[in-house]
């Protein structure tokens, strides 16, 4: 059984930076597409950032191009979030996401094709 666990959330003041990881336990590889997305207080969920298995594409949601920085590392079967220059509109609840054999970082970066969630990290950015 994989399982997602993310970690390095917190409560930080607007303009810090946080790194966010995400690793996969129950998995002795990673050739799977893999993703961010967060909830704020009385939202939907959103996509934040996606990730190709190789690396070599990503998708950003407008809000965060330029801040943050999704990356992985297969050996370890970890993905990260950089996150600097953070914003008050960047609190909420922090999903690692992880497709199938088949799902794209567009498919991911629309919420499709999503095999297994994270039970979420809080990152709370104070103004």
């Amino acid at each position: 059984q994989v399982q997602l666990v993310e970690s390095g959330g917190g409560l930080v003041q607007a303009g810090a930076s946080l790194r966010l990881s995400c690793a996969a336990s129950g998995r002795v590889y990673s050739m799977y597409t893999m993703g961010w997305f967060r909830q704020a207080p009385g939202k939907e969920r959103e996509a934040v950032a996606a990730i190709s298995w190789s690396g070599d594409s990503t998708y950003y949601v407008d809000s965060v191009k330029g801040r943050f920085t999704i990356s992985r590392d297969n050996a370890k079967i970890t993905v990260y979030l950089q996150m600097n220059s953070l914003k008050p509109e960047d609190t909420g609840v922090y999903y690692c996401a992880e497709g199938n054999r088949v799902t794209t970082h567009q498919d991911l970066a629309k919420g499709n094709g999503v095999n297994y969630w994270g039970k979420g990290t809080l990152v709370t950015v104070s103004s």
